[in-house]
């Protein structure tokens, strides 16, 4: 999250800066770059019931994802 708002990536909005309170960095997770990741836990699971778009399976707050070589995501059509 903080490297796509540093970099301009167009819908991801971080309103909370990265504290898991307003869903707006919300991605959905390509299924080859998912293994790696860690588990999502109580906060953001919570916080994904809350997004603009439609949550998948393969939903994840990109504020509570490690940057990796191998992560590929889809950012949501809308965040806010």
């Amino acid at each position: 999250m903080r490297t796509a708002v540093r970099h301009g990536v167009p819908g991801i909005v971080a309103e909370c800066g990265g504290s898991a309170m307003c869903a707006t960095c919300h991605v959905s997770v390509e299924p080859q770059s998912a293994g790696d990741l860690p588990e999502v836990d109580e906060v953001e699971d919570e916080m994904l019931d809350c997004t603009a778009a439609d949550r998948l399976e393969t939903s994840r707050l990109s504020c509570r994802l490690p940057m990796t070589a191998d992560l590929v995501v889809r950012i949501a059509e809308t965040q806010v």
